[in-house]
């Protein structure tokens, strides 16, 4: 006999009490569900349904193995359910947090893409540089810079978030530039809070330094820092993704582009329990396409 099978008889032998319940239930006889649940004794060696003429219970064994094979059915179930699930079209809502910089200036415009791949999808995004809770505060992924302590949830690498130092023409001819970064701890800088009073490191070669310019303003928006760069009032670390475009167009210089800024992991997590339905699928298929990958946590 079938040693799944068996289990489905088991189980629904125990849920209706007796042989008889259970074989109406099953549409079998009730000789064949007292045959299933004879194979599974003899197959594990020990008895599992205490019998008499007038009713039945579980052994102390028995207890034990009916929530196991609950456990391996509800499995089995919810595996057959994602497999019809991975051929229907996404639709339905996606709740996603991410970083507010790489939220506006990244993932918005990207989104268009996905829309064009998933039409029957809705999204509602929070942009917060808060480390949202994504299980307690009910999003399906979240999209996450730095590192992730959280054993509850799984984590897809994506591209890592690059950091460029750099400043605007004006400021530069006013202030001087810069030849070495030991150079900074003599220039104005404007800082991304939290993180403004932390040391700047880079590397070339066999050459470290780790240098702390002044900071002359903090703000908690990467824009505003972005701003208030070109607007020259001072040196910034930034994401290559927020002011590439300025360099290019020249309203903000490169410093030290041979030497490197450490780099800042970006992941994409989501609920390691949530179920993988086509929507949840989609888009984590979608971030890894577009954002690029290394290798997961």
């Amino acid at each position: 006999m079938g040693l799944f099978r068996s289990m489905q008889v088991f189980v629904a032998t125990v849920q209706e009490g007796s042989t008889s319940a259970a074989s109406s239930r099953l549409g079998i006889s009730p000789a064949m569900v007292g045959q299933h649940v004879a194979s599974l004794e003899e197959r594990l060696g020990t008895r599992l349904l205490n019998r008499t003429t007038r009713r039945q219970s579980l052994t102390d064994f028995g207890k034990t193995y009916v929530e196991q094979c609950r456990d391996i059915l509800e499995r089995v179930a919810i595996a057959e359910q994602d497999a019809e699930a991975a051929q229907a079209e996404p639709r339905g809502q996606l709740k996603i947090t991410a970083p507010t910089t790489f939220g506006t200036e990244v993932l918005m415009p990207a989104l268009q893409r996905y829309r064009a791949l998933a039409p029957e999808v809705t999204l509602d995004i929070t942009l917060t540089d808060r480390n949202v809770d994504i299980v307690d505060e009910g999003f399906d992924i979240a999209f996450r810079i730095g590192e992730l302590p959280d054993s509850r949830l799984i984590a897809r690498r994506l591209a890592p978030y690059r950091m460029m130092i750099c400043a605007a023409p004006a400021y530069l001819s006013q202030r001087g530039h810069p030849d070495h970064p030991a150079d900074l701890a003599n220039h104005e800088a404007i800082g991304f809070t939290p993180a403004a009073r932390s040391p700047w490191k880079l590397a070339k070669g066999n050459e470290e330094v780790e240098v702390s310019p002044q900071i002359a303003i903090t703000v908690n928006s990467g824009q505003a820092v972005r701003t208030a760069a070109r607007a020259g009032l001072g040196v910034i670390m930034q994401p290559a993704m927020l002011v590439g475009s300025d360099i290019k167009a020249g309203l903000l210089v490169q410093l030290f582009a041979d030497w490197h800024l450490r780099e800042r992991s970006m992941s994409l997590i989501y609920h390691r329990d949530r179920r993988m339905t086509p929507r949840l699928r989609s888009i984590i298929a979608f971030a890894i396409s577009e954002f690029g990958t290394a290798s997961d946590e």
